[in-house]
């Protein structure tokens, strides 16, 4: 309906166009709800966005606009506000549709072929393969796969992908640690002092480690020089990290479509073929980047380095590929990672990075840039941290000491639904505060159960309904009337459930997940009004034991409201309850 009001639109402005306003499409016409209710149900600002385009003033082409819009079936009246704003309502009976299309459409409501098949490339989580899953990656993991459900929902091709980090000094740091706790379990005394450094590993996973490697190779690695052994453990402790990884995602539902190892985008010779491409653009260069701010001029030494020219494509500065020593920079190793993407045939990227990569956008944006041709973009979303609150105290972590929850830890305690509905119930710029206690509160004040109380609610009137009445049918619900339902709170919630694919396309396009529970979360709360009238207004209760028509009427709303809290559970990894115990 809301498509059909856009088109109503567009073709008065398209009226107005020499070129039928060829660059645009009924899309780019925005139809919502206004925040005074006062002033309507429905609103447009498209007189004030074409005008202008169309070289109209504004009130005069919202007076078009208008006019346009009342000889629609649906419209009851317009209104115009300056500077060119439209207000109008519409009739019940139009509300009425809503249920027939999301009865139609079943668990498709809300899809769309915006995405028309382009692929799209989401990479998430990427940690570091030196220890357990810790709470932030939870948070990255949901955020990430939640994005790939909805851009899955309007119509892109989504490859799930994960990073392996398998190479440099972290994984030789760990490598170290699992041989000093190998050695441990042959026998030999371990001294704290062997620990001393601040790059090792303390925690109880690196003894379990240690103790598969002894089990599986027993003393072969024993008083070994560490060119003889740090390989092999490397890529024993890699393997063994990544299994457990694996495992912790799987408990949060998620499962990767590919684990790109970086030591195999280094043995593909991708380093030297990204900086050929960028050299033959005349986009490298030896220089000295400038001493940046904040480092006193004593503690900076210029050293002439090999230099990728990224202001070029936009970033600050031009950044560092190769050391003074001769070594690839970190960044060098990014840079052949997303020629690897861009060469799989990926335009369309997401990565999904840590609050602490803030600068690191502008530099990457630059190498697809630079490396597509322009041809392929990246859209980089970072993430705010999660503060775990224990009896109102603040959980401190640290990876290296082995003191830290993992994401583990907090599904195995609240469970997978809990855990992925409190990681996006917020914007992703914003901190989270995950109080254990609170969020597996059975209230009406926690959004989760309010959310999953309201699909049990609507599950638990159909098998009473059920009861009374024989053979309620799903085609028995499309084609009964619907002209009953005229109560201002079935008005709202039908409203509600029509902007549904508004919903998860403005979602998908903006990257923003934390849309979708703040949705569920109204409907449920319109819900929840409605059943609580039906207890003082019997007129509204949804099952009348002498009238089954209205009773069918109820329930196709009912039904449809329970389409779209599934539809929006599932997209956000979450399972509905069709009973709460």
């Amino acid at each position: 309906m809301i498509q059909s009001l856009r088109n109503s639109i567009f073709a008065c402005l398209k009226s107005f166009s020499r070129d039928g306003l060829a660059e645009y499409s009924a899309e780019d016409v925005l139809i919502d709800s206004p925040g005074d209710v006062n002033l309507g149900e429905l609103y447009t600002n498209a007189a004030l966005v074409f005008a202008k385009t169309l070289k109209m003033n504004p009130r005069a082409l919202a007076n078009n606009i208008a006019a346009a819009l009342t000889k629609n079936d649906n419209v009851s009246n317009v209104d115009i506000a300056d500077p060119g704003f439209i207000n109008f309502k519409l009739k019940p009976c139009a509300w009425h549709s809503t249920i027939d299309e999301i009865l139609a459409s079943g668990d498709t409501y809300g899809s769309s072929n915006k995405g028309r098949g382009e692929v799209v490339n989401v990479e998430f989580v990427s940690a570091n393969p030196t220890g357990p899953l810790h709470t932030g990656h939870a948070r990255n993991a949901v955020f990430g796969s939640v994005i790939a459900n909805l851009l899955e929902k309007i119509g892109y091709k989504v490859t799930k992908e994960f990073y392996i980090n398998d190479q440099g000094n972290q994984i030789k740091a760990l490598s170290r640690s699992i041989y000093l706790r190998y050695r441990e379990c042959l026998g030999t005394k371990i001294n704290k002092s062997d620990f001393s450094g601040n790059d090792m590993y303390l925690g109880e996973y690196v003894k379990g480690i240690a103790k598969n490697l002894a089990d599986l190779y027993g003393d072969e690695f024993l008083n070994k020089k560490e060119s003889e052994w740090i390989t092999s453990i490397s890529q024993f402790a890699v393997k063994k990290m990544m299994d457990n990884i694996k495992g912790d995602l799987s408990l949060l539902g998620i499962n990767m479509d590919v684990y790109t190892s970086e030591t195999a985008v280094c043995k593909k010779n991708m380093v030297n073929e990204a900086l050929a491409i960028l050299a033959s653009e005349g986009d490298i260069y030896d220089g000295i980047i400038p001493k940046p701010k904040g480092i006193d001029a004593k503690d900076w030494e210029e050293k002439p380095q090999t230099l990728f020219r990224s202001t070029k494509y936009g970033d600050d500065i031009d950044r560092a590929i190769r050391k003074s020593d001769g070594t690839w920079t970190y960044f060098a190793g990014d840079i052949a990672y997303h020629l690897d993407k861009i060469q799989r045939g990926f335009k369309k990227m997401v990565n999904v990075l840590g609050a602490d990569h803030t600068g690191y956008i502008k530099r990457i944006k630059a190498a697809v840039k630079a490396l597509s041709g322009g041809e392929a973009n990246i859209d980089i979303r970072l993430y705010q941290l999660v503060n775990f609150l224990e009896n109102g105290e603040q959980v401190r972590m640290s990876k290296r000491s082995g003191n830290f929850i993992t994401l583990r830890d907090v599904v195995e305690r609240v469970g997978k639904d809990i855990t992925r509905f409190m990681m996006i119930s917020r914007h992703h710029d914003v901190t989270i505060d995950f109080d254990f206690k609170k969020v597996a509160e059975h209230s009406m004040d926690n959004p989760i159960f309010y959310i999953q109380y309201a699909y049990a609610r609507i599950s638990s009137v159909f098998r009473n309904a059920a009861k009374i009445f024989e053979n309620i049918s799903v085609e028995e619900l499309k084609t009964s009337s619907k002209s009953c339902l005229q109560d201002e709170t079935e008005i709202d919630l039908m409203k509600s459930l029509c902007f549904w694919p508004e919903q998860v396309a403005s979602a998908a396009i903006a990257l923003e997940p934390h849309r979708i529970p703040h949705y569920l979360y109204k409907v449920s709360s319109l819900f929840h009004s409605l059943w609580n009238k039906g207890k003082t207004n019997t007129i509204l209760r949804f099952i009348d034991e002498k009238d089954r028509a209205t009773t069918i009427a109820r329930l196709a709303l009912l039904e449809s409201t329970r389409i779209v809290l599934k539809d929006g559970l599932k997209l956000i990894g979450i399972t509905p309850l069709e009973e709460m115990k």
